[in-house]
C-alpha cells in the first residue's frame, strides 16, 4: 500500500510546500494537504507533518492558537492510536502547546532571529525517526526561529535524558535552549518535534542530505511494521 503522509498548513504556515515537497520526494506519493480548519483527517495516514512558520502570525505564544484549531484534535487523537506526527520549528512549538510534547519553546536567549546550518548531536538512533542516524553522530540541519528556546522543569529534563527521548541536541549554544536540546520525543516514540528544518536538508543542491536520512527512517519504520 502507498504511503500516506499528511501536511497540516495553519494561517501564517511557510514551509507546508517544502515538508510536502520533502514527503513526497523521499517516498514517491503524493503528500495530502489538511487545511487547519478541517475537523477530520484523511483515513489510513501513515504520518502527520506539522510544518513551520509562523501559524495565526505567533500572536499570543507561538502555536498556542494553532493548537486550538479543529485538525488539532483529530491530531491528538491520531497520535494517540500510534500514527507518527512531525512538528518541525512551528511545529514543534504547537505540539508543546498542544501536550503531545513535554516543555515550551520560548525566545532565543540572545532575542535574535538565528538562521544557519546548526550541527546536531544525534541522542538517539534507534527511534521510528532516527534509526537511520547513529546514536551519537553529528548531522546538519537549517535553523530559523527567533522562539527556539526549549524549556522544560529539572524533572522534566531528567525524565527525558533518562528514557532516552532526546532525539538531537545543538552540537554547540546557539538560542539558549536548556541542556542544549534540539528535538524531543513523547513517551510513545511516535511524536517528534524539533526546531531545526530536516525538510531544507533532503538534496546536494539545499546544502546537504542529512535530513532525508530522518524522513527515510520513518518511511522505513512504517513499511517494517
Amino acid at each position: 500500500m502507498a504511503f500516506r503522509g499528511a501536511v497540516i498548513t495553519f494561517p501564517g504556515s511557510n514551509c507546508d510546500r517544502d515538508m510536502a515537497v520533502a514527503l513526497e520526494k523521499v517516498s514517491g506519493a503524493k503528500a495530502l494537504r489538511v487545511w487547519h480548519g478541517d475537523a477530520d483527517l484523511p483515513e489510513r495516514l501513515d504520518l502527520i507533518a506539522i510544518p513551520g512558520g509562523f501559524s495565526y502570525g505567533d500572536y499570543l505564544r507561538c502555536g498556542a492558537i494553532a493548537s486550538r484549531s479543529p485538525v488539532m484534535r483529530a491530531v491528538i487523537a491520531a497520535a494517540g492510536r500510534g500514527v507518527p506526527v512531525l512538528g518541525v520549528c512551528n511545529g514543534f512549538q504547537v505540539l508543546t502547546e498542544s501536550e503531545l510534547l513535554p516543555g515550551a519553546l520560548m525566545r532565543n536567549a540572545q532575542l535574535n532571529f538565528t538562521c544557519r546550518d546548526a550541527p546536531l548531536v544525534v541522542e538517539n538512533g534507534q527511534s521510528l525517526f532516527t534509526s537511520g542516524f547513529e546514536t551519537g553522530a553529528i548531522v546538519s540541519f537549517p535553523v530559523a526561529h527567533h522562539d527556539g528556546n526549549y524549556f522544560a522543569d529539572e524533572d522534566t529534563l531528567d525524565r527525558l535524558e533518562g528514557e532516552g527521548r532526546v532525539a538531537f541536541r545543538y552540537a554547540e549554544e546557539i538560542n539558549g535552549s536548556q541542556r542544549r536540546i534540539a528535538g524531543v520525543l513523547n513517551a510513545a516514540g511516535n511524536v517528534l518535534g524539533m526546531m531545526p528544518h530536516p525538510e531544507r536538508a533532503i538534496e546536494p543542491e539545499l546544502g546537504g542530505t542529512d535530513g532525508r536520512v530522518l524522513f527515510e527512517s520513518a518511511i522505513r519504520a512504517l513499511a517494517d511494521a
